[in-house]
């Protein structure tokens, strides 16, 4: 099979993961779990020290790090969350376009090895593990086509997983329902309107979306 029609079938298949209820409450999580690495990584990066990362039976997660409550620092951790699935996937369309199709099983594994270090409760552990299993099925018994078109639609589920949690967070913040997100926060931190940074989330979301697209479909 070509690699452009594995990729239309992985695409075909991520999105309904996404669309459908029952399947997106289970692909949820792991979004989840790629936002919180995507704010604890940035808040190490930004000197600030983590303290550890909690993740929700309700497909919520929360990452506590120590650091002054305001600057840049604190702004790039608070706008890391979001973006991080629809660049992770975006990275991972970049490594497969240039043939390293196990690139992004390899980096999934590092990204959760660091996370279940830094877990702080028993449902987020169990979460991290569960995922981590499914990983290293594929990893050690699938055949290499196989591994391939798994790697297409984790990178494919990235893409189109980032894009939904953002048109939530817009949806509640209309409804009044939440006031301290990430956008909520960002807006605090820098005087903007909180709809401005779920703008951008979306922005970049969409972006990546079409360039990984571009690579894997042309």
């Amino acid at each position: 099979m070509r690699p452009e029609t594995v990729a239309l079938l992985a695409a075909g298949a991520g999105l309904l993961v996404v669309l459908l209820p029952g399947p997106w409450r289970v692909a949820r999580n792991v979004i989840t779990i790629v936002h919180e690495a995507g704010h604890a990584l940035t808040a190490l990066l930004a000197g600030r020290r983590l303290r550890g990362i909690r993740l929700h039976s309700d497909t919520s997660g929360l990452t506590l790090s120590r650091g002054r409550p305001d600057g840049p620092g604190m702004v790039c951790t608070a706008l890391a969350g979001y973006p991080a699935p629809s660049l992770l996937g975006l990275g991972y369309a970049a490594l497969l376009a240039a043939g390293v199709e196990n690139g992004p099983l390899v980096v999934s594994a590092v990204l959760l090895t660091g996370v279940l270090v830094m877990v702080r409760n028993a449902y987020g552990v169990v979460s991290v593990l569960l995922t981590g299993a499914a990983l290293a099925a594929v990893a050690w018994l699938a055949s290499a086509p196989v591994q391939a078109a798994f790697a297409q639609a984790v990178t494919w589920l990235l893409l189109f997983g980032g894009l939904r949690p953002v048109g939530e967070l817009q949806r509640k913040r209309r409804r009044g329902h939440v006031h301290d997100s990430d956008a909520d926060l960002l807006g605090r931190l820098t005087a903007t309107p909180g709809l401005f940074w779920v703008t951008v989330f979306g922005l970049v979301g969409i972006g990546a979306l079409l360039l990984a697209g571009g690579w894997l479909l042309v």
